[in-house]
């Protein structure tokens, strides 16, 4: 079992009232599914997604990952363990501006203090592999939307994650592009990886072996 969400609770206080952004999530995901979570604006699935990615905290219930109590660890324990398995594909880059496309692929490689040679290695490939090699000294104010969310793609997988959490990855790409994100990610799950993303887009959610529905911030 990858990861286990027993009765998430979610609120925010709001002229003395709670209003709810996730009401009651229960769900196990298993090593090697792919899940799409699909529900109109407004319906918890990037608040969802962020707690599965530990960006996020909830009021109540349990979050077990890798057996570990995610609801009882010490933020810095919590953000080793993302760093350490978890990679994040969001709609808005969150590329760092000051850092070349090389520097920001290169990132969650410092942080998993891999050594330089491989580094290099590894972000050879990234940059082959999206067709970016061209744009490695660029900076992402200097690249089009859809090659932002490409280098946001090859960051995420750069560290080998053992989850990916993609919040409408292909939100920005044209359709040749998004197919070809599409492909990247059944390739890896196929190769054991973990995929849950958010999608509006129903051919997107097909690639996924079970479609989880939110309304309301409530699995329906």
């Amino acid at each position: 079992m990858l990861l286990q969400l027993n009765n998430i609770f979610k609120w925010v206080q709001s002229g003395g009232q709670r209003v709810f952004l996730l009401k009651d999530i229960t769900f196990n995901v298993e090593e090697g599914e792919f899940i799409s979570v699909m529900g109109p604006s407004g319906s918890g699935k990037s608040t969802l997604l962020n707690v599965i990615g530990m960006l996020d905290t909830f009021n109540e219930g349990e979050y077990y990952f890798l057996d570990e109590s995610v609801h009882s660890l010490k933020e810095k324990y919590r953000a080793n363990l993302y760093k350490q398995y978890i990679g994040f594909v969001f709609q808005a880059y969150h590329l760092i501006d000051e850092l070349t496309v090389y520097e920001n692929l290169e990132m969650p490689l410092l942080y998993k203090k891999v050594k330089s040679s491989e580094r290099k290695a590894l972000v050879a490939d990234m940059l082959d592999r999206f067709q970016i090699v061209g744009k490695q000294k660029l900076f992402p104010s200097q690249l089009s939307g859809g090659q932002q969310q490409l280098v946001g793609v090859a960051r995420a997988l750069i560290s080998s994650p053992r989850l990916i959490l993609a919040d409408e990855p292909t939100g920005n790409l044209n359709s040749t592009q998004g197919e070809e994100i599409m492909d990247i990610f059944k390739e890896l799950n196929k190769d054991g990886v973990t995929i849950i993303q958010v999608t509006h887009s129903e051919k997107n959610a097909a690639y996924g072996s079970r479609i989880i529905n939110l309304l309301d911030g409530r699995m329906v």
